[in-house]
């Protein structure tokens, strides 16, 4: 692990391909960024198999065993403090992360549309269902509400006669990882600044000392 490079909490709540995407990047020293830990909002999933066959620390952190959701947020936002993070990426995480985690860290989310347009658990269903002929993914900043942060980056998708959700969302997927994976690996070795809703990857340099992360 070079002394440069950005600590990285990844979290999941099932199969983990992103996550295995972001595992074989970060492989490369040249990436810019380690995964120090990654956590889950249940038992059992792909996601930590993954993790733990790279080797890589895990946590378990339920919703069920908690008296109520705003217990879970604090105890999520103290396992990932645990681990130190400089960014914590949701990867396929399919929860929304409360003011503990986010007034603490960045977070970074991804969304399988172009966002503003078609936000929530339905993404790829209502692009279809509006007779969009191009989609995408989006990378963005979590905030308090749903799919409404600063976006990051963005790609598109075409939508060919005959798709369904499933054909659509699976290759929404592919170009997601990939987009994800470019993303964060620039922000590790780049910086970036939000401006507003403004976000600017490559304002500083890794040589400038602390990674970019300036909000105004």
């Amino acid at each position: 692990m070079s002394d440069q490079a950005i600590r990285l909490v990844v979290l999941v709540s099932g199969s983990g391909t992103n996550l295995q995407s972001l595992l074989d990047a970060v492989a490369d020293e040249s990436y810019g960024a380690v995964i120090v830990a990654v956590g889950a909002d249940r038992d059992g999933i792909e996601g930590l198999a993954r993790a733990e066959r790279a080797g890589v620390p895990t946590f378990v952190e339920r919703v069920r065993d908690h008296s109520d959701r705003a217990a879970w947020d604090e105890a999520i936002a103290a396992r990932i403090a645990a681990h130190k993070p400089d960014l914590v990426i949701c990867a396929g995480f399919m929860r929304i992360l409360g003011a503990p985690t986010l007034s603490a860290f960045p977070v970074v989310n991804t969304h399988p549309a172009l966002l503003p347009a078609f936000p929530g658990a339905h993404g790829v269903r209502d692009a279809l269902a509006y007779g969009v002929r191009v989609t995408g993914c989006t990378v963005m900043f979590a905030d308090a509400g749903v799919d409404t942060g600063p976006i990051i980056a963005q790609e598109t998708v075409r939508v060919y006669d005959g798709d369904d959700e499933d054909t659509l969302h699976e290759r929404i997927k592919t170009v997601e990882r990939g987009l994800l994976v470019e993303t964060v690996g620039r922000m590790a070795r780049e910086g970036w600044t939000v401006t507003g809703r403004n976000v600017r990857l490559g304002s500083r340099t890794r040589g400038d000392g602390e990674p970019g992360r300036t909000t105004k």
